[in-house]
């Protein structure tokens, strides 16, 4: 490969072009090509800067913009003819414009450097895809947030170290989703604020010459502000590390529901079952039924969270400012989005299809021993401290065990030794309705606390619309 090259960006100081395997190593069309609507956004902001300094006419201009959507057209037909010469996108682009101009297509090259044109590229591209992933995250929580609607007041049971802890509603394991991806999707909003900067005008590492002006490129592009310093904004990635970072958690989030339908669909717990179209069979066992895209949605967050792990390892170490391990940004930022992307509306898709055993739950809630709080909480309000009380009341589950019973079985003798008022209220305590009752203040999960809350969470969702 000669270095007199003119496919290529580079080469003119090199006596020979690069081995085959180095060139091979280098190559980035295959997965930089997904930035090309935004490389042609920073092209058709550059010609016009070029044009306000003089370095291109108006006609010249006018020539490179028609030449720049023509190139969007084969790009958005899938007819882009890539050669074997193009390194990355921005070569290949720059090297189908001389073709299609001639001299006038090299010329949009001039103070513009590969360093602070790929960053500008992936920071627009990362702005679509956090609003994207956001508008997923509310589809998730309109399914989740109809369900709780629905099922507002059925009892259900609520589970500490996955034993049966205290009786709730359905509505509020639910609803306890909704705030968990609230915060996931006010993470990405966050985090897009620190995307939405522009470097265009940074050039390589110490800006540019020509007069070009950097709050131009912005308002051209529509970022809302610049960067400050022009080594910072060609060698730095973290805004590419904080978009990961919140994609994992939000993966995590995604995981734990998929992990709570896995569970609450199984024969053991039977509390919910999901639509045909969310579930699978087995090749070999005829009844199955498996939940199979809750356990995808679990599955794939290991990429999520690898893509992380893989970012932060490529930039731990690198010294300022570009240097060619950045290469390495993309992909892995690339798979985290698709993933999420992929996995947020089918589980919305599978939320929306459950349908939920009312008997079974209530079954479930019934258990009295997940009343044994209430009945603590009874004594603490007759004046014994509540040390005391879980113990007289942990006496109590430990005679109802022996005698193989629930509390309700014991015999009002034994109840009247934790406590003679007690015996009076027994039955109203160990009640599942009147418990959940109970719990009125604000995030409890009286139906009435609970309906105030799900209008809440109605009117948090609004806001990331």
């Amino acid at each position: 490969m000669s270095g007199a090259d003119a496919g290529r960006l580079w080469g003119a100081r090199f006596s020979v072009g690069p081995e085959e395997s180095a060139w091979a190593l280098g190559v980035s069309t295959h997965f930089d090509v997904r930035l090309w609507r935004e490389d042609l956004a920073g092209s058709r902001a550059h010609a016009g800067e070029l044009e306000r300094i003089g370095v291109l006419t108006g006609a010249d201009r006018a020539a490179i913009d028609a030449a720049l959507v023509r190139c969007g057209e084969l790009f958005a037909s899938g007819t882009f003819p890539m050669a074997a010469t193009d390194e990355d996108l921005h070569g290949a682009i720059e090297r189908w414009l001389v073709e299609e101009l001639g001299e006038l297509g090299g010329r949009l090259r001039a103070g513009r450097s590969r360093n602070d044109q790929i960053v500008s590229d992936l920071r627009l591209w990362s702005l679509g895809a956090t609003d994207r992933v956001i508008a997923a995250i509310v589809g998730l929580q309109e399914a989740l947030l109809d369900q709780a609607e629905t099922h507002l007041d059925w009892l259900a049971p609520a589970y500490t170290h996955l034993q049966r802890a205290q009786p709730v509603v359905l509505a509020q394991p639910l609803l306890a989703f909704v705030w968990m991806l609230q915060r996931d999707a006010e993470r990405l909003r966050d985090a897009r604020v620190r995307i939405d900067r522009s470097v265009l005008g940074s050039g390589a590492v110490a800006g540019q010459t020509l007069g070009l002006d950097p709050q131009r490129y912005a308002d051209a592009l529509g970022f809302t502000t610049v960067t400050e310093n022009s080594i910072d904004a060609t060698a730095s990635r973290d805004f590419v590390l904080e978009l990961a970072a919140a994609l994992a958690i939000l993966a995590t989030t995604l995981s734990r529901l998929g992990e709570e339908l896995v569970l609450w669909s199984t024969t053991e717990f039977g509390f919910v079952r999901l639509g045909d179209g969310f579930s699978t069979g087995s090749s070999m066992m005829p009844q199955k039924r498996n939940p199979d895209v809750a356990e995808l949605v679990r599955g794939k967050t290991g990429r999520v969270v690898g893509s992380l792990v893989a970012l932060l390892t490529t930039v731990k170490g690198l010294p300022l400012a570009y240097d060619r391990d950045l290469q390495e940004d993309k992909e892995p930022l690339f798979d985290a989005i698709d993933t999420v992307l992929l996995a947020l509306p089918a589980l919305a898709g599978a939320v929306a299809s459950c349908v939920f055993d009312r008997e079974r739950l209530a079954a479930a809630a019934s258990d009295d021993f997940a009343l044994a709080t209430d009945v603590a909480e009874a004594l603490v309000l007759l004046g014994v401290p509540f040390r005391e009380a879980h113990e007289r009341v942990g006496d109590l589950v430990r005679a109802a065990e022996e005698q193989g019973t629930g509390l309700a079985g014991l015999p009002a003798s034994r109840v009247a030794a934790a406590h003679g008022d007690l015996v009076e209220r027994w039955s109203e305590l160990l009640d599942p309705a009147a418990a959940v009752a109970r719990r009125d203040g604000q995030g409890g999960t009286a139906v009435a606390a609970v309906r105030v809350q799900l209008s809440r969470a109605r009117a948090a969702v609004a806001t990331l619309l």
